[in-house]
Formats: C-alpha cells, sequence, structure tokens
C-alpha cells in the first residue's frame, strides 16, 4: 500500500471480473458501482468485457447510469455479468493494460477475482508507481474454492457449498430409496472446502455422505476399497464425496513449474489417452472429465463386486449397484441454491473496495476476517495485494479424520455461510448386507 494526499483521485473507473463465475460475483460487481456512483472523483465507470482480454481491446462497458433497480436484478443474477476471462497476465501484459489506462484517464482499478487476480492488481499498481501514475488498484475477493489467504472465507464459497449440501441430501435419500454406492466428484484443485461442504447433508446418524476425500491430504486406493467395504458392510449402501484434486501424495514439477502431486485425474486422462488441457495459468482442467468419477466406480466393482459380494446365481457379476457422477461447473452458478450471507458478504466487499480507495491513494485486497465470539458476524479489511497473490489456503487439518472423512466440528465454521438447508425425514433404515448375501 501506499499513501499520498496530494494526489487528487479524480478519473475514470474500470471493474473487471476475472476467472470462474459463481453465484454471487454479480453482487460484488454492483457493490462496487453502489459505493463508487455520486462521488464527485469519479467519472465513467467502465465494465472489462470478458475481464483482462476486454481491458487490452479497449472494450468497455459504461455502467454509471444504470437505473438501480436494474442493477439489482443484475447483482441477483448468478455469472458474471461483464464476461470473464481465464488469461494470466504477466508483466508485457499489464503494460498493454497501463497503456489503457494513461490513454483513457483511470484512475481506479476493481478486479473481482481469486489470487490470480490479486495479482494482475499488483503487477499493473507496480507499473503505474514507475510511471508516478496515480492509479488506485483493488482486488475484489472471488472463489467457490474458499482458497483466498488472509480470509475467514471468500464470496462465492457459501452458495456453492449449498449447492454442494442440497446435492448430496437429495442423493443421500436416492441412495436410501435404491440402495448402492454413489460416487460424487466435487471441485477442489488444492483445496477441500467444497467438498466438506457435503458433511451438511447428514441429518441423520446413518445419512451420508458415508466418506469424503479431500486433497490436503494422500489418496490410498487400496485403503479406499477398505474403507467402502466397510461402510457397506455396515448399511447397506455407501455414500461418497471425492475432490477432483485427489492425489496420491507424491510431488513431482508440473508444466506450470510447481512441484506439487499430480491429481489421479490427470494420470487417468494421460493413462486412457485422453488429452490433458491446461489453461493459462499451468492448471489443467480437471471439471469437465468424468474419468475420476468412472475409474473410482470401476475399481470397486473389479475388487468388491466380483470378489466380496458376487452374485447369488451367476458367476461373474456383482450384486453391487455403483453409480458416479461430476457435478462440474454446476456448483458454480446454480441459481436455486444462493446464500444469503454470501449474498450480503459479496456486496459489501464491493462497497469496502469502493469506499476504501476514495478514502486515500491506498491499494489493497479487501479481506473478510470473521469475529471472534459465538454470534456470526465479519469484518472487513484492507490487505496488501502481495499477501493473497499466488497463494492457496488449504482447509485446516484439525477438521479432516482419517483421512476419509470430516469432522462434525466443521459445521460451526460452514453453517453460517451456507443458511438454513431442506429438513427431511425417513421411515426406516436400509438392513445391512452381509458379505456373500
Amino acid at each position: 500500500m501506499s499513501g499520498d494526499s496530494t494526489r487528487t483521485g479524480v478519473g475514470n473507473v474500470v471493474i473487471g471480473q476475472s476467472g470462474g463465475p459463481t453465484a454471487v460475483i454479480n453482487q460484488s460487481l454492483v457493490g462496487v458501482i453502489e459505493g463508487l456512483r455520486g462521488d464527485e472523483r469519479v467519472g465513467k465507470i467502465l465494465g472489462a468485457h470478458h475481464a483482462v482480454r476486454g481491458i487490452v481491446n479497449d472494450d468497455f462497458i459504461e455502467l454509471q447510469d444504470i437505473p438501480q433497480d436494474r442493477l439489482d436484478r443484475i447483482a441477483q443474477t448468478p455469472s458474471a455479468a461483464l464476461g470473464s476471462s481465464r488469461d494470466k497476465p504477466n508483466r508485457e501484459y499489464c503494460e498493454k493494460i497501463f497503456d489503457v489506462f494513461e490513454r483513457r484517464d483511470v484512475r481506479y482499478f476493481f478486479y473481482i477475482g481469486g489470487n490470480d487476480s490479486s495479482d494482475t492488481c499488483r503487477i499493473v499498481n507496480d507499473l503505474a508507481k514507475e510511471h508516478g501514475y496515480e492509479l488506485r488498484c483493488f482486488h475484489v475477493p472471488k472463489t467457490i474454492d474458499n482458497d483466498l489467504v488472509e480470509n475467514d472465507h471468500t464470496p462465492g464459497f457459501g452458495s456453492a457449498a449449498k449447492f454442494v449440501a442440497q446435492a448430496f441430501m437429495g442423493d443421500n435419500l436416492d441412495n436410501k430409496a435404491l440402495p448402492g454406492i454413489k460416487i460424487n466428484i466435487v471441485m477442489g484443485r488444492h483445496a477441500g472446502f467444497l467438498t466438506a461442504a457435503s458433511m451438511l447433508a447428514r441429518q441423520g446418524s446413518d445419512d451420508g455422505p458415508h466418506l469424503i476425500y479431500v486433497p490436503e491430504v494422500g489418496f490410498d486406493e487400496d485403503k479406499f476399497l477398505e474403507d467402502v467395504d466397510r461402510v457397506y458392510s455396515k448399511y447397506g449402501r455407501c455414500l461418497i464425496a471425492v475432490s477432483e484434486g485427489i492425489h496420491d501424495g507424491t510431488p513431482v514439477e508440473q508444466p506450470n513449474g510447481k512441484v506439487e502431486p499430480t491429481p489421479m485425474a490427470v494420470k487417468l486422462a494421460v493413462e486412457q489417452g485422453h488429452h490433458v488441457e491446461y489453461d493459462s495459468h499451468g492448471n489443467v482442467q480437471l471439471s469437465g472429465s468424468g474419468a475420476l468419477g468412472d475409474f473410482l466406480a470401476v475399481h470397486i466393482k473389479k475388487n468388491l463386486g466380483m470378489v466380496k459380494y458376487p452374485h447369488p446365481t451367476e458367476p461373474g457379476k456383482t450384486t453391487l449397484r455403483v453409480r458416479a457422477d461430476t457435478f462440474g461447473y454446476s456448483q458454480r452458478s446454480f441459481a436455486g441454491c444462493v446464500s444469503a450471507t454470501d449474498q450480503q458478504e459479496a456486496r459489501e466487499a464491493g462497497r469496502q473496495a469502493a469506499q476504501a480507495a476514495l478514502m486515500g491513494d491506498i491499494d489493497g485486497s479487501i479481506a473478510i476476517q470473521r469475529d471472534p465470539g459465538e454470534a456470526y458476524r465479519v469484518h472487513y479489511q484492507v490487505i496488501d495485494l502481495a499477501a493473497v497473490a499466488g497463494k492457496t489456503q488449504h482447509l485446516h487439518m484439525k477438521y479432516i479424520v482419517d483421512n476419509n472423512n470430516i469432522a462434525d466440528s466443521f459445521r460451526e465454521y460452514i453453517e453460517p455461510l451456507v443458511g438454513k438447508l431442506p429438513i427431511v425425514e425417513s421411515l426406516r433404515m436400509p438392513q445391512p448386507v452381509e458379505a456373500g448375501a
């Protein structure tokens, strides 16, 4: 951050939305607009069409005169109203952004996104300082993965977590009615928060998900089979939550230069001869493939269904119903599962960024911090851009049980972010299935 009271801060504004859309990213967009409108130092408020790509292409949408009732409807609408981008700007790219800002007399830049978006803000801000150009750069947090450091939680996560919880509630009821083994693959490349949210579906002692696997710990295929067998033997069914980023824990150098374990989904895709796609950030595509779920389902059928639970009259066939689904992009912008807390905090984060920028020549990232005490309250803090850029927050190990489950104490953390869930009831529990039955 920098401070210089002699600077006037009079000029135009650019706002962009970056990365994967969420159910509440438009709340943050509207929050920034509301925080800026009416201030005499603010000229045009320009929305970058498709984020940084729109900036370098000089493609903007004027936002300052949009009526409030339309803004309110936009705020309630999931996905990114301005359009997004997966571009990862380096210094050369950011120099093009800065050139556009100089030409258009842009003095405020707000970028709504994850840790890579904060890094873009940082680079552009450094360029402005090098040129002696007054520019106030603010990163507004957004990510369903909930993996931004310095934040208790991140806008977008609560609504995605609500979707995951309710999807598992439905699958749990389905799994009770027609018992079998069901695997759901949930987003989460490096952080297991979203997969952990599936535990909210448990409203009874036998409710699933019965097993939960997150990328913070290594995944053991043999132990996985043991876990499934144990649960199925007890309940006659098994519902499983698996993060798309699970891995065996062996670190290797990745195409993006990072040394970290290779996700199992990538290994499977390579083994099966599929093309593996990487984005400009060096991240491999995980959510667009059903390879992981299919592999785990086959793994169970092959090693349990035909061995421990054989068909009673037809040798070689299995009695196990095993199915797998990949939630994929549905988790990001599903309109029917939006958290009220998530909406309010996303909008306030945008307002806070605007207010901070108008208070003086400062730059930074807005972080949501939870206040101590039993009642749920938060406050908003401006932190250095460099403190967020390129860093990942992980699910705390205190919540992970035996590498295959999430502790019930996680509810205290996540329930205020998700809000109320539907209440369900059942008549009876499925009977346990004995081996060889």
